[in-house]
């Protein structure tokens, strides 16, 4: 039996490295936990308010409860698409307006920079890009100064905002990144993230996985657009109107993009276990995870959320 204080030897009398459980992560059952903490939120959509068909249980009663303590809410998505039309569908869906400040999407801040070229990346830009992605979000560069070709040897950069088809193989972009690479051309990603969780439980292929193929295998360059980068929760930030000292938490069910990227802005975060990790945690979705599981995930991925909850609710 090992006595307390003793390190461990080995038979040549060598240290032994004692390896430590991650330290868990608080788990709570609802926001209200934590809401009293908190003067304003910047919360995701897809896996936190809904997974594309409706808003999950007990999502709109938190927003309510939080509208009624005047404790402002933006959302910050890595929709791929303008912020007007997430907008509309979230009313669709029975999201109103009046439950949340702004509607920040990665795809508004692509369409701005886009736009504004504000650096040097986007300024060395060309004026022709071949769009990869579904015919729903075509429209992204609508009213400005570029043009869409069909071919990648006519294309200054690749706009990708996700698949042709979610069920692609990814060898299927293969021979158009070959030749865009081979060019130096640029892609430009409007969704940073690998997957999707969708209400059925399923997952889904998004930009950022083409992109990591693109940069790993093809060694194209990337301009990423969205989450984890800090400047989108930082307008995220501003959009609440707190001014300084405003004590802000980030909710969110991915730890590289939501929790990763609230940790770079300097913003506490709470993460949603029902989403893009709960296969990873063995729970279905809505489920509370086992807590060293839940540790163990954090550790892997080298991030700390103040808290975890299986879902959004109060």
């Amino acid at each position: 039996m090992r006595r307390e204080g003793v390190t461990p030897t080995g038979g040549d009398g060598a240290a032994m490295k004692v390896e430590q459980a991650p330290e868990a992560i608080p788990l709570v059952g609802g926001l209200g936990a934590l809401a009293d903490d908190y003067d304003g939120f910047i919360v995701d959509l897809w896996g936190v308010i809904h997974g594309g068909v409706e808003p999950y249980p007990g999502v709109i009663g938190t927003l309510e409860r939080l509208d009624g303590m005047g404790k402002p809410v933006v959302l910050l998505s890595n929709a791929p698409r303008r912020a007007a039309a997430a907008g509309r569908r979230l009313r669709e869906i029975g999201v109103a307006d009046h439950l949340y400040r702004r509607l920040v999407t990665s795809g508004e801040v692509a369409h701005m920079a886009l736009r504004d070229r504000p650096d040097p990346a986007h300024a060395d830009l060309g004026r022709t890009y071949l769009y990869i992605g579904p015919a729903v979000d075509e429209d992204l560069l609508a009213g400005l100064d570029y043009a869409a070709v069909s071919d990648a040897e006519e294309a200054a950069f690749l706009l990708c905002v996700g698949l042709f088809d979610e069920a692609d193989p990814l060898g299927r972009y293969d021979c158009l990144f070959e030749a865009a690479a081979a060019r130096g051309a640029p892609m430009v990603c409007v969704n940073p993230d690998l997957w999707v969780h969708r209400q059925s439980g399923a997952t889904s292929p998004c930009a950022g996985l083409l992109a990591e193929r693109y940069r790993e295998r093809h060694g194209g360059p990337v301009i990423y657009h969205g989450k984890p980068d800090p400047r989108v929760f930082h307008a995220a930030a501003d959009a609440l109107g707190l001014g300084p000292g405003g004590r802000i938490l980030v909710i969110g069910d991915s730890l590289t993009t939501d929790v990763r990227g609230a940790a770079r802005a300097g913003f506490d975060s709470l993460f949603v276990t029902r989403g893009i990790f709960a296969r990873d945690l063995g729970i279905a979705p809505g489920e509370a995870p086992e807590p060293a599981r839940l540790a163990a995930l954090c550790a892997r991925h080298g991030e700390r959320p103040v808290a975890a909850t299986p879902t959004l609710r109060w």
